[in-house]
């Protein structure tokens, strides 16, 4: 069956012509953490700070249910274009969640909202 397994989570359903935009790439207003969570230092030691978001750098994107990879296209003060590795059905004006791979760990880093995107179209089912 097609939830088994938990293979619809982050899939978007609905009729045709009433779902929200399906984006490849977005540009976001994000804010950053000024320390890294659930990282565990050495005593006595502050938590590790959060870097800038850097041009070509991977984070994962959660959007609504969806986590899906994405490449920092680039970055100006607190706006960002993001490449996503796999389209996503959103709105703009959607929240985000962005995580960083840390010790071979996603961490949450910061939060953002999508301010608009490169939309794809969506090809109608063959009948």
């Amino acid at each position: 069956t097609l939830t088994r397994a938990d293979r619809l989570v982050g899939q978007v359903l609905g009729l045709k012509g009433r779902l929200p935009d399906v984006f490849i790439e977005v540009e976001i207003s994000f804010y950053l953490l000024r320390r890294l969570l659930g990282v565990k230092t050495s005593e006595g030691a502050k938590q590790a700070k959060v870097q800038k978001l850097q041009k070509q750098e991977i984070l994962m994107v959660n959007i609504g249910s969806t986590a899906t990879g994405g490449k920092v296209l680039a970055v100006k003060a607190d706006l960002a274009k993001i490449l996503l590795t796999q389209p996503v059905c959103t709105t703009e004006g959607e929240k985000i969640a962005l995580s960083r791979r840390v010790d071979k760990h996603w961490r949450l880093i910061g939060w953002g909202q999508i301010r608009r995107g490169a939309r794809v179209e969506v090809a109608a089912a063959a009948q």
